[in-house]
């Protein structure tokens, strides 16, 4: 019986370690993702971090709260900004089958590809 509770009590520890380490990495990642927060505020803040842990990550959540929440959204918005951008310019850059066949058109006249290569990029762009 008693190896039971060990295992429990472990697992139960464990569980609060990893959601400890969690908050720890989310508010040192929001500490130095915030641009307002000048360097000797957040050496203060990473001091205390380090002297006692928790009462300090509590703190943060309790002071900080909304601005992670914003920082962090800002984060998301920003990142998915830029994925758009990155599939706009990608499915720009692919042109219509048209563009395609006037391309190799143009490559074909200045002989630097031969008529089976034309009619592959041909059928590939229609495809």
């Amino acid at each position: 019986m008693d190896s039971f509770w060990d295992f429990f009590w472990f697992i139960i520890s464990f569980f609060l370690l990893m959601a400890y380490l969690l908050v720890l990495i989310q508010v040192i990642s929001d500490l130095f993702r915030d641009r307002s927060t000048g360097g000797f505020a957040k050496a203060v803040w990473i001091f205390f971090l380090i002297l006692v842990p928790m009462l300090t990550a509590l703190i943060y959540l309790i002071a900080r709260g909304k601005g992670m929440a914003e920082r962090n959204l800002a984060s998301m918005q920003a990142a998915q900004a830029d994925t758009d951008a990155y599939i706009r310019s990608v499915s720009a850059g692919a042109g219509s089958p048209a563009d395609e066949i006037a391309r190799a058109k143009s490559l074909l006249d200045a002989g630097s590809i031969d008529q089976a290569e034309f009619e592959r990029i041909k059928v590939k762009a229609l495809q």
